[in-house]
Parts: C-alpha cells; structure tokens; sequence
C-alpha cells in the first residue's frame, strides 16, 4: 500500500454526517499517519466550520438539498449539481486522491459521482436504515458499502455490503464513572433522577414544544431536564420560558460535552438519526426515540424502528408526542425494570470500533 495515501471525505450538513466522518478521519490517521485527507463540504453548512475545528481542511461545494414542498426553491438545484460536480472534477484532478469516502450529506453525491467518472475507488459509509436516492445510484459503483442496519440487500449489490455500524465521537464510547462530572458541569443534583432532551444541533421543535407544555409535571415529580433546544428555537424558548424558569430545567442551545449530558442522564429522549441512535447504543441507557417526520424517506422511523423490534428502545410519533411525549418519559422513569430491559437490548446493537473497522476499508482500496 502507498506510504502516503490521498482520501477526500465528502458529506456532511448535519452533525449526524460531520461526526462520523471526522471518526473515520481520525481513525485514518491512528492507522497510516502519513496520509492526507482532505474533507469536501457543502458552502454554508455546518461542516465548514466543524471540519477546520476537528483539524482537517476542507473545500466547499455550491449545492444544497431538495426544498420539499417548494418547487420554486428547487429550479436552480440542477445548475448547482452540475457545477458542484464540475467543481468536483476539478477537485480531484488537483488533489489526486487514492480513495474517496461519502458519508451522505448534500456534497457526498456530486464527489461520488466525480470519483466514478474519474475511476477513482470509492466507499460509501450509509448510516440509515433506508438508503437516500443517491447512495442507491451510486451504490453499483461503488468498491464497498459499509451499512449500520440489516436488510440494506434492498438497496445496493450484496456483495459490495459490509455490516459495520456507524462511526461515533471518540469520548463517546467511555462514559463510565463520568456521572458525577456530568452534574457538576451542568449544574444538576447527581442523586436526582435526569432526563436529558436533545433534537441534534439544529433542534426539533416537536421534542421543544412538548418539554414547554409539560414543564408543570417535571417539576411536581421533581425530575431533572437538561434540555438542548438546538439553535434554531434558543431564544424562542427563552423569551417564551426564561432561562432560570425552575433549578430542575437546564436550558441550552447545545451540548458541547455530549459525552458528560450522556453521563449524567437516567433517560434520552431524541430524534431517530442514525449517528444519534449508533451513540445511543454505546452509552448503553433507556431511549425514547421522536423520529422526525422532515427527512427524506421517513427514515428516522425505519432506523428508530429496528430498535423497537429489538425491543432496544421507545418510538413515539411525531404527531402525539406533543401530548403523549412527557407521560410515557416519566412513566419509564418510575419503572426501573424496563428501563433495565432497554438498556440491555440497546447495548447488543452497538458497533464500538465502526470507525476503525471503516478507514481499514478505505486503505484496501488503495492499489500498491
């Protein structure tokens, strides 16, 4: 193998992509420390500002996403592919990679897609249970597709699949004896019982109206909330609820620390993305899944529901949790047994090394 392989990681727009592919990046990095990475985003997403955190340079696309339900927002979506995979094209031509990886996210496709017509081999890392349109096309391509849920024969060609579970955040995989840290970094009561609330870094507004509307019963049971209520409804929630509303509430707009919010948590409640529920599996604790009804192909329910048939987890639709939500948490709250249960059946279904077992791969389609 060359002593200094060239891999573009493509994808991003949601931490649900940017974490992993800054785990497989890393995990790269662990194995051949002379390789160079190069990560290709979406100009305008979050991953143009992660990336360069994580350490890693990163080029930018001009392409964005579907606009469901606006056909006027998506007339110009066919000159942004083109140009992004011109862009892309050009990309390659200049770095010369040896491999390219697409974790999904709105520049994984157009990257692919240049990496297939410049013969460059390329791995696609599908972290739902219900693979996108794109990965689909571009999946006969591919060298390997590395899946995190059984059954995705239905999707790409079965002997390019390879069962690897999705990559998570380093600090994630450890958060035992980190309980006590957790409290005293948000401020909660380590001896009272926890739940913790997150919709992902851009938030979910069901999973925020449905802690706003039952903050009354939290309290009166005397149950902690650490509450993120992404960026998008921050300051709605603050106007609307105030930020020293009651000890028990803690209100953020993000969770820097996830792996101490994890820590000091007796139940999750969380939307059903496929990075989220891959750490939800690793830290092992009862879930109650919000599976967002916003994504393409409905597939947070699919990837929410091989959890619940695993009897690994809680889904409550989108449309009920507003009034059903806050009841079933306090109800698994107050039965120890089954929340015993979940944690167990969760912890089967976790991949603790997916990154490493990923940039293996990713370095055997590298031609000596």
């Amino acid at each position: 193998m060359n002593n200094f392989p060239k891999i573009i990681i493509s994808g991003g727009g949601t931490g649900g992509h940017i974490f992993p592919a800054v785990a497989i990046a890393n995990a790269l990095k662990s194995i051949s420390p002379n390789c160079e990475i190069l990560f290709v985003g979406a100009i305008g997403r979050m991953e143009m500002e992660k990336v360069p955190a994580a350490g890693y340079k990163i080029v930018g696309l001009n392409i964005s996403g579907i606009q469901r339900g606006s056909i006027l927002k998506n007339l110009g979506l066919p000159f942004k592919v083109l140009s992004s995979v011109r862009t892309a094209m050009k990309l390659i031509s200049d770095f010369k990679p040896d491999a390219v990886v697409g974790v999904g996210g709105f520049a994984s496709g157009p990257l692919l897609y240049a990496a297939k017509l410049k013969g460059i081999p390329y791995l696609i890392q599908e972290q739902n249970s219900y693979a996108g349109i794109t990965n689909k096309m571009l999946g006969k391509g591919a060298s390997k597709i590395c899946v995190a849920f059984d059954g995705m024969e239905a999707f790409f060609p079965a002997e390019k699949i390879m069962k690897t579970g999705n990559p998570v955040r380093a600090n994630i995989v450890d958060i035992k004896g980190k309980h006590h840290a957790g409290a005293e970094l948000l401020k909660l009561d380590p001896l009272k019982r926890t739940i913790l609330v997150t919709g992902g870094s851009l938030g979910a507004g069901t999973l925020n109206k449905s802690i706003e509307k039952h903050l009354p019963e939290l309290i009166a049971q005397d149950v902690q909330v650490v509450w993120q209520t992404g960026k998008f409804y921050y300051n709605g929630v603050l106007e609307r609820v105030g930020l020293n509303y009651h000890p028990n509430i803690i209100i953020l707009e993000f969770l820097n620390k996830m792996d101490l919010a994890y820590a000091a948590a007796d139940l999750i409640i969380s939307r059903a993305g496929a990075g989220t529920i891959a750490e939800l599996c690793i830290i092992k604790k009862p879930v109650i899944l919000v599976p967002s009804p916003n994504v393409a192909e409905d597939h947070q329910t699919k990837n929410a529901l091989a959890l619940v048939k695993n009897d690994a987890a809680i889904m409550i639709n989108d449309r009920s949790a507003e009034d059903t939500l806050v009841s079933e948490a306090l109800k698994l709250l107050n039965n120890s047994q089954r929340c015993e249960v979940l944690s167990e059946n969760i912890g089967k279904m976790a991949y603790e090394d997916a990154d490493v077992v990923i940039a293996k791969e990713v370095l055997k389609l590298i031609k000596s």
